[in-house]
């Protein structure tokens, strides 16, 4: 009981001085500025922010705690760069929170260089190595973006869906590369699939005929790139037509976006892939909302951007407190059943439902449901080439 009073007295304390006009808690939005994810890294920082209006457009978090999102450049592939943007939110922003980062190498290095030794909670909309799911982590870190463990299976039940047996593939050369090739690998092969080579290749080269020599060498009906758009998968992929040595490609997550239909339109008809969405009523609300705002919410990993940010804030309140320490054990409770299902445009309501002593089931705008060590359990947006054009043609 004694404990119980104290925590509510420091919960009344600090809601006393949120009502006594503060300076606004800040967010810190760590993602790929530059890089070779740059092309997705404005929509998902658009959607976070567009969280972050929405409760200061409330005026009712914490009874008036306004948030302030502050961006730093992860650069998605340079783990010292990353760490010292992260270092200098914490440090000198005073970040209460990080949403981000993007790519894994660089999120685990924030996270166990900055966010936990800072005790700062991270919420990842598109880190998914399956590494970082039994990474170290003090209960601080969680992401909106399933693990490529799962995505490995998804990629399985397409190629045989559409007859593929054999299949090259080739990884970027780093954490998120070399996690979700494996995982392809694994489950293509205990499906009774050949992958014919699994190579790395390095980002950043003018040329990659060598590496294409070598893949097309060990044949495949398909070449799988799990790459980064901007970069080297996007030059496999140029190659690998110029030559002639494949005309078919399963693109990934890391591959999918508008980028790569600007880079190679109807060279790649035919071609097909898949990365994490979802088409509930959440996902739709979202994309209303963006376009309301000005940019694309079907941007990969936007809707799961809105969704982190919006699960930082919801934990604030649920906690009555703006300190990690507080509120990182709360981020599960708010993100799951039971309770009221709480949809994008909804955080007002959800924020006076946590206050009345309610519970929320946050769904949001990817259909948000976090399993195990706090990662989202996955719904995948299926994609193909036609006419030069990136369509959808399901969801799983």
């Amino acid at each position: 009981m004694k404990k119980l009073l104290l925590a509510s007295a420091a919960t009344l304390a600090t809601t006393a001085a949120f009502a006594d006009g503060h300076s606004p808690v800040k967010m810190g939005i760590i993602l790929g500025f530059t890089g070779p994810l740059e092309s997705l890294a404005p929509t998902m920082a658009a959607g976070a922010e567009l969280a972050i209006s929405e409760v200061n457009a409330a005026g009712t978090l914490l009874d008036g705690v306004q948030i302030e999102p502050v961006r730093g450049d992860s650069t998605c592939i340079d783990a010292a760069a990353a760490t010292a943007a992260a270092e200098r939110l914490v440090t000198s922003e005073g970040v209460a929170a990080i949403m981000g980062a993007d790519c894994s190498g660089v999120t685990g290095s924030i996270l166990q260089n900055v966010a936990l030794p800072n005790g700062i909670v991270m919420i990842s909309p598109s880190a998914t190595s399956p590494g970082l799911s039994t990474a170290e982590d003090n209960g601080l870190f969680f992401r909106t973006a399933p693990s490529d463990a799962r995505q490995g299976v998804i990629v399985t039940e397409i190629l045989q869906e559409n007859g593929v047996n054999e299949i090259a593939m080739t990884y970027t050369n780093n954490d998120y590369g070399k996690g979700l090739a494996d995982a392809i690998q694994a489950n293509f092969e205990a499906a009774g699939g050949t992958v014919t080579i699994n190579a790395a290749h390095e980002d950043g080269k003018a040329d990659y005929s060598a590496e294409i020599g070598a893949l097309s060498a060990a044949g495949g009906e398909v070449l799988v790139v799990a790459g980064y758009v901007d970069q080297g998968g996007s030059g496999i992929v140029r190659s690998a037509l110029d030559s002639g040595a494949f005309d078919t490609f399963y693109f990934p997550d890391g591959m999918v976006s508008q980028a790569l239909e600007d880079n190679f339109g109807s060279e790649i008809d035919g071609s097909y892939g898949a990365n994490p969405g979802t088409d509930s009523p959440g996902a739709q609300l979202f994309q209303e909302m963006a376009t309301a705002e000005g940019f694309d919410g079907t941007q990969p990993f936007s809707a799961e951007s809105y969704d982190a940010a919006a699960l930082i804030m919801l934990a604030m309140e649920a906690a009555g407190s703006t300190d990690s320490a507080d509120f990182k054990d709360h981020v599960m409770h708010v993100a799951n059943a039971p309770g009221e299902q709480i949809l994008p445009g909804e955080l007002a309501k959800a924020i006076q439902i946590i206050k009345d002593g309610g519970d929320i089931d946050y769904v949001g705008a990817s259909a948000v449901e976090l399993i195990g060590p706090g990662e989202s359990a996955g719904n995948y947006r299926q994609i193909t080439f036609t006419d030069g054009t990136l369509e959808v043609v399901g969801y799983r």
